[in-house]
């Protein structure tokens, strides 16, 4: 048994990093309860004591010496009490070794199974109290295997877990692959300490700014908020109070170096960058680009921002299922309504109406025809006097006859006259 501890002692404290004493007084206490069940005398006090270095192991137990012994288990004769010490007399304790002829077949036998759950315990220790402090920081990790739909990451020493629901939805994961994720969380757990990671916390994003704008790292420029769709686009809103700095460009980089990387560790998920403003309509305004905004206003009662846009722009202004006014509203803490601009159609819509009318009243004909002549251009009575009878009579579904009657009314209502054909 002894060679079997030293090597066992060795190989816990080389690849565990467990240290020695901790795993001899963890051994102690497993072979101590493994001891008083088969021990038939000499328990009082019992314990156990491990030399570290050669691998013995001793019982030892505090026995009061007497005359006879009435209780094997408490009492000892007192010729051997005498025999560890000397001067000792009826009724003194007297600590005295009672390791069993037999007692490395039991530590071998009973111990290994307590010895490896409190090692268990231990390792469970040590991951807490080494991450305990590091949620919210990126570390570097493999994947070892999969847990239904979990990602178990093999951190050196450490194993994390990532949950399905910290997974970025576009990503694949194979055993082997290195990545690296946030640390959301060191939980405590009734099972163990658990090491929570994710790939599409927002703050993941946020670390990786910090990691790679030394201006962000340094506080100059400050990230102000992110709003993150995890594997599809992420916004970022950069603010420094040092108007010699441009934030925006300090987290571009040169030559978009500094984002390039961060989009290529998210996997080519979009990042948009921002500068952040105080005021939400100016804030919204820049959220939205590249989409063209002809009218923004906010409602402070409902914390609505109302934008207009061309009819062009409006799928570019609400994304790839509204996913650009989502992130806009994430960003700015407001809702956003984004709505056709029809503004410059109703106005054209109404001339066309006032020109059809003035339109049915000089020519003799129908509402109904005058819009049809008015929405083909012709909105005033000179657009129909330039016109050919064929292409009144095409335009209104008439024969030419019909058509020339038309044209020769507006000719009148001027006092021109039609040239003979």
């Amino acid at each position: 048994m002894n060679s079997e501890l030293i090597a066992m002692l060795d190989y816990l404290e080389r690849e565990k990093g467990i240290k020695r004493e901790i795993l001899v007084e963890a051994i102690s206490s497993a072979l101590l309860a493994a001891s008083k069940k088969s021990f038939t005398s000499g328990t009082r006090e019992l314990r156990i004591e491990i030399n570290p270095q050669s691998g013995s192991i001793q019982a030892l137990a505090k026995l009061i010496a007497v005359e006879k012994v009435a209780n094997p288990h408490d009492e000892v004769l007192l010729s051997k009490a005498k025999a560890v010490k000397a001067d000792a007399v009826v009724g003194e304790e007297v600590e005295i070794e009672v390791t069993p002829k037999d007692f490395g077949r039991i530590a071998a036998q009973a111990a290994r199974q307590a010895i490896n759950q409190r090692i268990r315990q231990i390792e469970r220790e040590m991951i807490y109290d080494e991450f305990k402090d590091r949620a919210g920081e990126i570390v570097n990790g493999t994947v070892r295997r999969f847990e239904k739909s979990d990602v178990i990451i093999d951190l050196g020493k450490f194993e994390g877990v990532m949950p399905s629901r910290e997974r970025v939805v576009t990503e694949d994961y194979n055993v082997g692959d290195r990545l690296r994720a946030y640390v959301v969380a060191v939980d405590n757990a009734s099972r163990g300490p658990e090491i929570i990671l994710s790939r599409s916390h927002p703050n993941f994003v946020r670390r990786l700014f910090e990691l790679e704008v030394s201006e962000i790292a340094d506080r100059t420029v400050e990230l102000k908020v992110i709003a993150r769709e995890a594997g599809y686009r992420t916004k970022v809103a950069v603010h420094s109070d040092d108007s010699k700095v441009d934030p925006v460009g300090a987290c571009v980089g040169m030559r978009g170096a500094r984002v390039k990387n961060i989009v290529r560790e998210l996997n080519n998920e979009k990042v948009d960058i921002i500068r952040w403003d105080p005021d939400p309509v100016k804030f919204a305004t820049a959220a939205l680009k590249p989409a063209n905004i002809r009218n923004i206003t906010a409602e402070e009662a409902t914390k609505t921002i109302h934008v207009l846009v061309h009819k062009d722009d409006l799928s570019l202004a609400i994304g790839r299922r509204g996913q650009n006014a989502r992130l806009t509203a994430k960003l700015t803490g407001w809702e956003i309504d984004i709505q056709e601009d029809k503004t410059a159609a109703q106005v054209m819509e109404s001339r066309t109406a006032e020109a059809a009318h003035s339109l049915a009243a000089v020519l003799g004909i129908s509402e109904e025809d005058a819009q049809k002549l008015a929405s083909s251009g012709m909105v005033s009575i000179e657009a129909v006097q330039t016109a050919g009878a064929d292409d009144i009579a095409e335009i209104l579904g008439l024969d030419n006859e019909a058509g020339q009657k038309i044209l020769d009314a507006a000719l009148a209502s001027t006092g021109e006259k039609t040239t003979a054909a």
